[in-house]
């Protein structure tokens, strides 16, 4: 363990894996909450959309991604909210627009795409200075948002019409939050990638959950159980040349499963 210290991708992996569990353990515990994980879901693929057109215009997928997932989400919120397309559908429209739309800009982009199975199943030894400093920056953001607007965000998470009585811009509130979920989700991609990458949002909240009720724990206790995942699953990874993403998540779903055990024996108990 302490030899892998000294190697500069895995200080890099480090502390990606560190402010990313900041960020998925606010923006999931706020999904879980709310109950939009297929939402996210949607998010999450039609991503891949984003990452095709950086491809193909020679610039980092990341930061296209980054565009082509806010108006994906947004798009998502405006087509539920203020149309009569239902909410499945407008998802999956979505979902599959992103997919087709990122699969035809990385076949007709010249020359072969390099690192794309890094995007589709993550890994995090890839996390270059720009992916630790735009997560740097998630989770300052997300983490002050959250702060100044705690109240609002928890009539919005459990109880719409309540928030509206309340006087508070319900509309406005879900598109920046929902943009909020979509950058998280981006940014997370090359750890858990976009296949695994709703885990991150969704295992951690959902092991916290079963010992706290409470917003504010759930929240730092998927903190916590989000690092602990992601940097198992690196040093998993590592030793048993395994993917990243694979490793985490299979890590955070073993952890699901003993603390679910564990439980289970105290309440017995």
């Amino acid at each position: 363990m302490l030899e892998l210290i000294g190697y500069s991708f895995f200080q890099n992996a480090l502390i990606a894996a560190i402010f990313t569990s900041i960020a998925c353990g606010i923006i999931g515990t706020y999904i879980v909450s709310k109950r939009i994980v297929f939402i996210s879901g949607g998010i999450t693929h039609s991503s891949f959309g984003g990452i095709g057109l950086g491809y193909f215009l020679g610039i980092n997928p990341v930061l296209s991604a980054i565009g082509f997932s806010i108006l994906s989400a947004l798009g998502i919120e405006f087509l539920a909210k203020r149309t009569e397309i239902r909410e499945d559908s407008a998802i999956a429209m979505m979902w599959s627009f992103g997919m087709a739309l990122g699969i035809i800009f990385v076949f007709i982009t010249p020359g072969y795409a390099p690192n794309l199975m890094n995007y589709l199943f993550g890994n995090i030894l890839t996390v270059s200075k720009l992916d630790i400093y735009l997560s740097v920056s998630l989770a300052i953001s997300v983490s002050i948002f959250f702060l100044l607007f705690f109240k609002t965000i928890l009539y919005i998470s459990f109880d719409e019409e309540f928030a509206k009585t309340r006087k508070v811009s319900v509309q406005l509130m879900n598109y920046i939050l929902i943009s909020f979920v979509a950058l998280t989700i981006v940014l997370s991609i090359k750890i858990a990638g976009i296949i695994l990458v709703i885990s991150l949002l969704t295992i951690p909240q959902v092991a916290a959950n079963l010992f706290y009720k409470d917003f504010k724990k759930i929240v730092f206790a998927s903190i916590i159980l989000g690092f602990v995942g992601s940097v198992g699953g690196l040093i998993l990874s590592y030793y048993f040349n395994i993917p990243s993403g694979a490793a985490i998540i299979f890590l955070l779903v073993f952890i699901f499963i003993f603390l679910r055990t564990l439980k289970l024996i105290f309440t017995k108990n």
